[in-house]
C-alpha cells in the first residue's frame, strides 16, 4: 500500500460512461428487447450467458425455489431472517405519511404519498453472489408499500447448478414472487419496456456491471432507476488509537469487491500509516481474493498522511467516499464536521461489513463522490408525490390579480385569462 501525503493524491476518480463500443453494443441490446421482446431476450441470453432457454422457462418456478431451501446450511437461513428483521425495522421509521394543511380561507394544500405499482430489482452474478443486496432492494420497496417487485438475475450466477439457491432463498425471505433467470443490459431493457413474459415496472434497482449500469442510463426516463451504481469505496479516517489490524482487514473488506474497488486510510500517524500497510500485505497473503484485493490495493488504495484530523475530514469531505470508518479516541466529536459520506461507521466495532449484512441500514449507498448529493437507498425511492390544490374563492378572488401579474410578465395570455375570467364573473363583470 502506498503511503503519501494527501495533496499527492489524486482525490477524483473518473466517472465511467463505458466505451463506445460498449455503449453500440447497449443501445443494440436495448433496442432488440424493445422492439422484439423475448426473442431478443433468449437470443442474448444465449449468447452472453451461454444458457439457451425458451420463454416458458424465464420464470423460476416454485419447486426451484423449495429445492433451493434444501441447499443453504440453516446458519444462513437463520442469519438472513434477523438481518431482513433489522433492515426492516431500520426502513419502516423513514416511512412518511401524506398530509394536509387547511388555510383560513378555506384553501386545502398537501402532499399525497403513494408506492410505485411495480418495482424491478437486478441481482448481479459475476464475481460474486450477493443475497443481502436482495434484502437491502426489496425490503425498502415492501416497507413502501410497493404491491409488485420482481427480480432478475442471470441464469448462472450459482454455475452450472443454475441461479444461486441463496439468492432464491433470500428472495424468497423477502417476499419476492416474480423472479426471472435473465441478466445483463437484456434484462434491464426487459424490464424497462417489458416483453410477452416480463411486464415493465416502475422503477429498476440493483448493481451490475458496465453493461447492466449502461442500460440502465439508457433507459432512464422510460423508467426511474436508483443510481448508477460505481466501484465499491471505503475510508478509513483514523488516528494512533486504531488498531492496524482492525483498519487493515476493514480496508481488504472493500477491495475484496473488485479490481477497481478504492481502498484509503487518512490518518495524522506515520506510525499508524507504516503498520496499517504491513498489516495489508500480511492479511493479503491468506485472503481467498488475493488478486482482487491486491490489484485494488495497488491501483486505487492508499495511506494519505495529513496534518490533523481536522485537514483528515477535509479530505473526507472532498472524496465523499461511499463508506467511511471513524477510528478515532472520540469519533462521535467529529461527526459534526462530516459533510459527505454515504454511511458513516464510528468507532472499532463498528466495521463496514456490520452495516453490509446485519445492523439495518441500506448498504446500496452513492459512490464515485455523489454522495455530495444523494443517499443510500430508503423508502423514499418507492414512494411518488402528488401535490394536492383546493383552492377557494376567497382565495382566488383575493391572490388572483397577482397570478394574472405573473403569468402576463412570462408572456402566457392563456394562463392569465384562465384567472381573469373566473375574477370577472364574480365580480360581475361582462
Amino acid at each position: 500500500m502506498r503511503i503519501m501525503r494527501a495533496e499527492q493524491f489524486g482525490l477524483k476518480r473518473e466517472v465511467e460512461y463505458g466505451s463506445p463500443e460498449q455503449n453500440e453494443v447497449v443501445r443494440t441490446i436495448v433496442e432488440a428487447v424493445r422492439t422484439e421482446g423475448d426473442a431478443a431476450l433468449l437470443k442474448y441470453t444465449e449468447q452472453h450467458d451461454r444458457v439457451k432457454l425458451d420463454a416458458a422457462s424465464l420464470r423460476v418456478t416454485q419447486q426451484e425455489i423449495e429445492a433451493a431451501y434444501a441447499k443453504v446450511d440453516a446458519a444462513f437461513l437463520t442469519a438472513i431472517r434477523e438481518a431482513a428483521v433489522n433492515i426492516r425495522a431500520f426502513h419502516e421509521k423513514q416511512m412518511r405519511v401524506s398530509w394536509m394543511d387547511l388555510q383560513p380561507d378555506g384553501t386545502l394544500l398537501g402532499q399525497i404519498l403513494r408506492p410505485l405499482k411495480r418495482v424491478g430489482v437486478y441481482v448481479p452474478g459475476g464475481k460474486a453472489a450477493y443475497p443481502s443486496s436482495v434484502l437491502m432492494n426489496v425490503i425498502p420497496a415492501q416497507v413502501a408499500g410497493v404491491p409488485e417487485i420482481v427480480m432478475v438475475t442471470p441464469p448462472a450466477t450459482g454455475g452450472k447448478e443454475g441461479i444461486d439457491p441463496y439468492i432464491l432463498v433470500a428472495a424468497a425471505e423477502s417476499g419476492v414472487k416474480e423472479m426471472y433467470r435473465v441478466g445483463g443490459a437484456q434484462a434491464i431493457a426487459a424490464l424497462a419496456f417489458g416483453t410477452a413474459t416480463i411486464a415493465p415496472v416502475d422503477k429498476i434497482c440493483g448493481p451490475g456491471n458496465i453493461y447492466v449500469a449502461l442500460a440502465k442510463r439508457a433507459v432512464f426516463g422510460a423508467v426511474d432507476i436508483d443510481s448508477i451504481a460505481g466501484p465499491s469505496e471505503i475510508v478509513v479516517l483514523a488516528d494512533d488509537t486504531a488498531d492496524a489490524s482492525y483498519v487493515a482487514a476493514d480496508l481488504l473488506s472493500q477491495a475484496e469487491h473488485d479490481e477497481m474497488s478504492s481502498a484509503i486510510l487518512i490518518t495524522p500517524s506515520t506510525k499508524l500509516a507504516e503498520a496499517v500497510a504491513a498489516e495489508v500485505e500480511r492479511q493479503l497473503a491468506t485472503l481467498p481474493r488475493e488478486a482482487i484485493a491486491r490489484s485494488s490495493v495497488d491501483n486505487y488504495g492508499a495511506a494519505l498522511l495529513v496534518d490533523s484530523l481536522k485537514d483528515g475530514i477535509d479530505v473526507v469531505n472532498q472524496l465523499a467516499p461511499e463508506h467511511l470508518e471513524v477510528l478515532t479516541a472520540d469519533p462521535m466529536s467529529l461527526l459534526g464536521l462530516i459533510q459527505n459520506a454515504g454511511a458513516i461507521f464510528l468507532g472499532p466495532y463498528s466495521s463496514e461489513p456490520v452495516g453490509d449484512y446485519f445492523a439495518g441500514p441500506n448498504h446500496i449507498i452513492p459512490t464515485n463522490g455523489t454522495a455530495r448529493f444523494s443517499s443510500p437507498v430508503n423508502v423514499d425511492d418507492f414512494l411518488k408525490k402528488s401535490s394536492l390544490i383546493y383552492y377557494s374563492k376567497e382565495a382566488l378572488m383575493a391572490n388572483g390579480d397577482k397570478i394574472i401579474t405573473l403569468a402576463r410578465h412570462e408572456g402566457l395570455e392563456g394562463h392569465a385569462r384562465a384567472i381573469e375570467i373566473r375574477l370577472e364573473k364574480e365580480r360581475g363583470i361582462q
